[in-house]
């Protein structure tokens, strides 16, 4: 990103299901400018085991929190014109600044500070002298759906006409930043001061239109390699004899004598419902088919054509067994989702485990 580009570690969702310890302890020794988070309980929870993290929270703070928030030094995205006033009262109660970073709208239409009403914006923090303009934001919409960037360059216009709005009315600015993980591959000039690096930090594309982008401006596709493997093990070995049901709602049947592998996991573990009779596992270093329904703990898979598998083998949901593999982006393809629902819907209660 270069040398005078910070970096926000995103760290929200359990650090996209990776852990939030076991990611902070790795990254809190590296130059982060800061940790972002979606919540005053995602920077609670991190505080309390390192106090001196600097903290950028994303999303929205009650305002019976925001006193809380200043005396922690947290810095906190702004998008509501109430907030402002609110701040400088607390500010000025505990003796800290207001760190702010404005979120501008400029066409996702999630939260953020819309064009219209900007001025307006500019005319309340310039009468709050203790709410700190530190950072101006925005996020882009697709940037990761398409390999057509019109509308994000479109977006980074709009940016750029609102900064220099706020800029020109003589509100001093630190930190500019735009980039998500898909701008900060793609687009240099996304990178202003700092980028939020959140699902590429974890070796994940973004999407596969964001790896596509990137394969054809470099020509190569060796950048980003997942870190975190989900693995199981075998916690029955059973047979069952061909035209029996196997799991919830008899939606499956076997048609022939079959082997068939309880595995302890679940979708209350993260492991999706709609995952039933479509996905794989691997045991023994070949894939396992999924038989009938996900269930709340446990799931069931046929290993009839897997020689000695025996009872607590290992059982890969994600990652590298053997020859074979199987990624988030395939579990995401079969449950219809995304890579991002797949890995930070992980249980936080499972353990994750640091391997070197």
């Amino acid at each position: 990103m270069g040398a005078d580009v910070g970096i926000a570690a995103v760290v929200k969702a359990f650090a996209y299901g990776h852990g939030y310890s076991q990611v902070t302890d790795i990254l809190k020794d590296q130059e982060i400018k800061f940790f972002a988070v979606h919540s005053i309980d995602e920077a609670e929870t991190l505080t309390r085991k390192y106090p001196d993290l600097p903290i950028l929270i994303l999303g929205y703070v009650p305002k019976n929190m925001l006193e809380y928030a200043i005396s922690k030094h947290w810095r906190l995205s702004l998008y509501n014109i109430e907030t402002i006033g609110v701040l400088s009262k607390f500010a000025a109660k505990t003796g800290n600044d207001a760190y702010v970073h404005l979120k501008l709208e400029t066409g996702t239409n999630r939260q953020g500070i819309s064009r219209k009403l900007l001025p307006e914006f500019i005319e309340e923090l310039k009468r709050h002298p203790k709410v700190i303009s530190e950072g101006v934001a925005m996020h882009f919409a697709n940037i990761e759906d398409t390999t057509d960037h019109s509308f994000a360059q479109h977006q980074l216009k709009q940016y750029r006409i609102m900064l220099e709005q706020i800029e020109s009315a003589g509100i001093a600015i630190e930190i500019r930043h735009t980039a998500s993980s898909a701008a900060s591959l793609l687009f240099d000039k996304t990178h202003f001061d700092m980028v939020r690096l959140g699902v590429s930090m974890y070796g994940l594309w973004p999407s596969k239109e964001t790896y596509l982008s990137y394969v054809m401006a470099h020509g190569k596709d060796s950048l980003l390699k997942p870190v975190l493997s989900w693995k199981s093990i075998v916690a029955q070995i059973k047979d069952v004899p061909a035209g029996e049901y196997i799991g919830y709602g008899c939606t499956y049947r076997t048609t022939a004598d079959s082997r068939i592998a309880v595995i302890p996991a679940g979708y209350y573990d993260g492991y999706d419902r709609k995952l039933s009779n479509i996905g794989y596992v691997l045991i023994r270093g070949k894939r396992a088919p999924v038989r009938g329904r996900i269930c709340m703990d446990i799931f069931m898979a046929d290993v009839t054509h897997i020689p000695d598998v025996h009872l607590e083998d290992e059982v890969v949901l994600i990652g590298k067994q053997g020859n074979e593999q199987l990624t988030a982006e395939q579990l995401a393809e079969w449950a219809d989702t995304i890579n991002y629902e797949i890995v930070s819907r992980i249980n936080p209660l499972l353990p994750r485990i640091i391997v070197e």
